[in-house]
């Protein structure tokens, strides 16, 4: 088992002590993150289902993030991941959000955001957090990678303090 599968499956853990259920917001990852947690055991009860907004213009229609923000901070930013973790929290029955925005490459994106950086965002009902990092350009895959892994240790730390 992979260390993501092994993150993901200690997720769906948590989720299911404390009767907890998750649904992901993606952009940089395209649905990785949901595909993985689905693969874990536990996904039938615990996972709602995943957002791919990978545009700006899906970010606005499929999960609310204001155009206003877009135009203003740019995809990739914690005040986008926020309101997309929020955003997918309103549109599902799930408990808890997890949302990726980010430059996973080959390119910096259209706002000037460098290949590596990624926002990632907790929401519950009344709370969030969000957290930016920047893994350099290692390539598409390992961004991709290490934004799922973040993503996971953020879930499984908020899910240990639900």
């Amino acid at each position: 088992m992979s260390d993501l599968s092994t993150l993901a499956s200690r997720a769906l853990e948590r989720a299911s002590e404390k009767g907890l259920t998750i649904v992901t917001a993606e952009s940089c990852t395209a649905g990785k993150l949901a595909a993985l947690l689905s693969e874990a055991p536990g996904a039938a009860e615990h996972l709602h289902g995943s957002f791919v907004a990978y545009t700006k213009a899906n970010k606005t229609r499929a999960l609310g993030v204001l155009e206003s923000l877009l135009g203003e901070k740019g995809a990739v930013c914690p005040e986008v991941a926020v309101s997309m973790a929020q955003g997918a929290l309103a549109r599902s029955p799930a408990d808890i959000a997890v949302a990726i925005t980010g430059v996973a490459g080959p390119e910096p994106d259209e706002d000037g955001n460098p290949v590596g950086r990624v926002c990632i965002a907790l929401a519950r009902p009344g709370t969030s957090r969000s957290h930016e990092y920047n893994y350099g350009n290692p390539g598409r895959e390992t961004v991709q990678a290490r934004a799922m892994r973040d993503a996971l240790v953020l879930l499984i730390s908020v899910l240990d303090g639900a």
